[in-house]
């Protein structure tokens, strides 16, 4: 540590005594004394009262309603208006990637449906498809587990854009918006509940196909579903779209150009509201997106308004994509998981009569086989397949932009490294650009526009 001393405080009443040598020129008589100050939030406070004007600095978070989890924004504002946003991040920092050093590939999937919570398949999925590059068994994956890979993410693009529509209603005061969406969003859950055994956090995606075929009366489900949410997000539509208070919340708020996403590599509805029609699903298709009709949803007015617009569009191409899916499981039976058994995880899974674990017919089949398939088994779920060194770069388009995941591997049965590029992490970046001269009321509109996932941010 450094001789220098470091006083900070104002000087001592006469007659008291100074402790710390304030105000004694010769500095304190027990030696050294080092008072810890602040940080950010003091330099911005300290700079603010430097230069002597009328300026407020606000901490808006890390726990606040409208702040998508716990973000915290370091707003500075002179009256209504914000003059220097700043996000600060690193709160629900939970230590994923790192964690999935210590777990086998098929473990890993636990761990990365966690991050961004409200797109759980997405990162399986990516995770998932590097991992069968590594492996060079990507055009070995049947096509039955591939399109049941489709319905789910399509699923979750659903749910997770009803979930920024409604949390962004409910933050501009229309709670109606709030419980419409949320009530749509049940419906698209209780499909991912019948399939997977859960709603969220799903572990259902593994490598080289999914954990278990669908349940029987799914497809009927579905096609249940559709209709229903359709005329729920009818119903969006009319509180929203036209509505004269909406218009003046949305409008030409939190303005970000084409410029400045490429700038800042924004991706997503954010990107696609500059008017440029970028999509992996057909720029890089994946999970075979190339044989689907859909469009790609654009409008070139690069505000909160039009990323509303695009959110609700897409989930009608979503609905679009579920039919075709529906249809082409009703005519594609086969297995869900690929054949090599070094790699495979028992897949046929049969959920129990209680909703949990596996029915008795399938534990018999495991146990029933033969010795050495019982102890295959053991070893394959304990000490997991080993994946040929190399490194690998999967991206696919979930509900938010651009979901990378780049996977090194040293040829053991763990990941030697994983790391996401999750699309909140990136977007976040345009906080300042949208918020800074703008009102601010308009900062809740401009963050609920970028639909970040703290999750996914902080990884």
């Amino acid at each position: 540590m450094s001789d220098q001393t470091v006083h900070t405080g104002a000087a001592a009443p006469a007659g008291h005594s100074d402790p710390y040598g304030i105000t004694d020129p010769e500095g304190p008589s027990d030696g050294p004394v080092f008072n810890a100050a602040g940080g950010d939030w003091d330099d911005v406070a300290a700079e603010a009262a430097a230069l002597g004007e009328e300026r407020i600095v606000v901490n808006m978070g890390p726990q606040h309603p409208s702040t998508h989890g716990v973000l915290r924004l370091i707003l500075e504002i002179d009256g209504e208006s914000v003059t220097e946003a700043r996000a600060g991040i690193g709160y629900l920092h939970t230590g994923i990637e790192k964690n999935m050093e210590f777990r086998t590939w098929t473990q890993g999937v636990t761990f990365c449906t966690r991050m961004d919570y409200l797109t759980p398949m997405f990162q399986e999925t990516a995770y998932c498809l590097g991992i069968e590059r590594l492996l060079g068994v990507t055009d070995q994956i049947p096509e039955r587990a591939s399109i049941i890979r489709v319905l789910m993410m399509e699923l979750t693009r659903i749910s997770s854009h009803l979930v920024a529509t409604a949390t962004g209603g409910m933050e501009m005061g229309a709670t109606t918006v709030m419980t419409i969406g949320f009530r749509e969003r049940e419906r698209v859950l209780k499909v991912i509940e019948n399939i997977t055994g859960l709603r969220m956090n799903n572990a259902y995606i593994r490598p080289g196909g999914v954990a278990q075929d669908l349940p029987p009366g799914a497809i009927d489900l579905i096609r249940d579903m559709i209709p229903a949410v359709r005329r729920g997000l009818g119903e969006l539509e009319a509180l929203l779209l036209e509505n004269p208070v909406l218009k003046g919340r949305t409008v030409d708020v939190g303005y970000l150009d084409l410029t400045g996403c490429i700038a800042l590599g924004i991706t997503g509805p954010i990107l696609r509201s500059t008017g440029l029609p970028h999509d992996l699903r057909k720029s890089e298709p994946y999970c075979g997106y190339e044989t689907y009709d859909f469009e790609v949803m654009t409008r070139d007015t690069c505000d909160a308004y039009g990323r509303l617009c695009i959110r609700l569009d897409e989930c009608y191409e979503s609905l679009s994509i579920i039919e075709q899916t529906a249809d082409r499981l009703q005519a594609t039976p086969g297995p869900v998981m690929v054949e090599d058994k070094k790699i495979a995880w028992p897949a046929q899974l049969a959920i129990g009569p209680d909703g949990m674990g596996n029915s008795l017919d399938h534990i018999r089949n495991i146990m029933g086989t033969s010795m050495e398939a019982l102890i295959h088994h053991f070893k394959l779920v304990t000490e997991g397949f080993r994946v040929p060194a190399g490194q690998v770069y999967q991206a696919v388009e979930s509900p938010k932009g651009e979901l990378g995941v780049h996977l090194v591997s040293d040829g053991g049965t763990r990941p030697y490294r994983a790391h996401f590029r999750d699309p909140s992490f990136n977007n976040l970046q345009a906080t300042a650009a949208m918020c800074e001269g703008g009102q601010l009321a308009d900062v809740i509109v401009a963050v609920a526009s970028i639909d970040p996932v703290m999750g996914g941010v902080d990884r």
